[in-house]
């Protein structure tokens, strides 16, 4: 049977059922689909699913159970500011309204979302001392992409494709480094100091006519605050270079500092960290870009502009590097994170920062009881620790010390990163976890600790609770398997 003409009519994209409700063929505007596809990737038949709600239920289910997720336990990932997402949020994205908005929507009926992006754009602004942001970035990855971009035409602009060196210190993040050469900048790495922090004297060393951006995050990837930052930027800007700051971190100072007052002029955010977005698992990320004044007209386009009481998109802006993906955001993040800032305020946003500061060093002190931490200071979100004595004295590493931590019910910490730190953990606790998680967490990795030096086979063979056991890590790194395959 095939479906009736009416609904022909109705939608250009429809299917005839055969015998057992089995699909046929689909047809697109009269024709089968099978004409406009190539051979190669047609099916003869393609069954439709014959299971239960609740075969389906439970399959799903028993996935979610066999990966470990933030509603599950605790998640100390260093960098990454894994903390929980409030429901609300995902419920007001979740609205009608906003989640069924079709992208090309005309301005005038669109007027409630582009508010809300106009909205989250001031307030990021305000909150971090910049002229203006751009929601356009889908990742933090790719606002450092179009940041570098904005750099290269602001200078070729000025007649200054000189410009060609990027410098990065190495507390920064791994992608800076990524971001720049895929710019086509070459990278200057700079050392920091016995102190874990970047010397203004070094940077006077390397910058000059040929510096295009210092690429910088603070407090830095030690979880140290830069406190001669205002020095760094200066020797950059008489240089005639640009700052760009790096805001994975940026959950350590909201409401406390901002980038914009420490002299940066570019800088992005990840709300999916920041700003309780849903985080990891390949969903949709989102990086807001933000710029000081002379740089605005280069941010990407569309750009959300007020007209008295009315919002528009604009496009017609001659210096822009152009937009860096489609429409206008992934826009259901831009609800979440503005409903996160309203839920909070300006005096909860402050406490956020100086709540995750203060657990961090709780645990900090705790866990420098039995693991040694090589930077003995008050830190912001995060801190690192080393298994490098325990590695010499046990054989147990830094990965074994992970792999143990999953036996015990909750996620390994960064690990190896950053790099200048041997045999590193880099924690971060965030701010939304109670004291009895954090005691719970430096209880099992005292227990992990103790056990290296009472039986380390036992950390070797870690995990063996999950449903993935130890892996051959050179093997997986040379003879990666990406393709899927049922489970024996």
């Amino acid at each position: 049977m095939s479906a009736p003409a009416s609904d022909r009519t109705a939608s250009p994209l429809i299917f005839e059922l055969g015998q057992e409700g089995r699909a046929t063929q689909y047809v697109e505007h009269g024709k089968p689909l099978r004409s406009f596809m190539p051979e190669g990737v047609l099916r003869d038949d393609l069954p439709l699913p014959d299971n239960t709600e609740l075969d389906v239920v439970r399959h799903y289910t028993r996935l979610s159970q066999r990966t470990f997720g933030i509603d599950v336990g605790f998640y100390p990932l260093g960098s990454c500011t894994m903390k929980h997402n409030p429901k609300v949020n995902d419920a007001l994205a979740g609205v009608r309204e906003f989640a069924e908005l079709h992208p090309f929507t005309p301005d005038d009926l669109s007027q409630g979302a582009l508010q809300v992006m106009y909205e989250l754009e001031r307030s990021f602004c305000s909150l971090f001392g910049m002229a203006a942001f751009s929601l356009n970035p889908a990742a933090g990855a790719q606002a450092e992409l179009a940041a570098l971009l904005i750099a290269k035409k602001y200078f070729r602009e000025r007649g200054e494709t000189q410009r060609d060196k990027v410098i990065v210190p190495d507390t920064a993040h791994g992608t800076n480094p990524a971001s720049a050469a895929m710019c086509g900048f070459k990278v200057i790495s700079l050392k920091s100091d016995a102190r874990g922090r970047v010397d203004p004297a070094e940077i006077r060393t390397v910058v000059g006519p040929d510096t295009a951006v210092c690429m910088m995050t603070n407090p830095n990837t030690l979880g140290l605050f830069e406190e001669r930052i205002h020095e760094i930027a200066d020797a950059v800007h008489e240089a005639g270079g640009l700052m760009y700051y790096d805001g994975a971190n940026a959950n350590a100072l909201m409401g406390n500092t901002r980038p914009g007052d420490m002299g940066f002029d570019l800088m992005h955010l990840n709300t999916h960290k920041t700003f309780t977005i849903p985080h990891g698992g390949g969903g949709a990320g989102h990086g807001p870009l933000g710029v000081a004044g002379h740089l605005v007209e280069y941010l990407p386009t569309p750009y959300v502009v007020r007209e008295g009481d009315r919002f528009r998109l604009d496009f017609d802006r001659p210096k822009s590097i152009g937009p860096v993906r489609s429409f206008w955001s992934n826009f259901a993040h831009v609800v979440r994170a503005l409903a996160y800032l309203y839920a909070n305020g300006a005096e909860g946003l402050t406490k956020v920062s100086q709540y995750a500061v203060l657990n961090a060093n709780y645990m900090r002190v705790k866990v420098a009881e039995f693991l040694e931490t090589p930077y003995p200071e008050i830190c912001r979100h995060e801190f690192v620790a080393s298994a490098q004595q325990l590695k010499k004295e046990t054989g147990v590493r830094a990965l074994d010390i992970a792999k143990a931590l999953l036996d015990r019910g909750y996620m390994a910490p960064t690990i190896y990163f950053p790099l200048i730190v041997p045999e590193c953990l880099m924690i971060e606790p965030t701010e939304t976890e109670s004291k009895e998680t954090l005691d719970g967490f430096v209880a099992a990795l005292r227990d992990i600790i103790e056990t290296a030096k009472t039986n380390p086979q036992e950390l070797l063979d870690a995990p063996v609770t999950t449903v993935v056991g130890r892996v051959d890590e050179t093997r997986a790194a040379r003879q990666p398997d990406l393709r899927w395959r049922p489970p024996r």
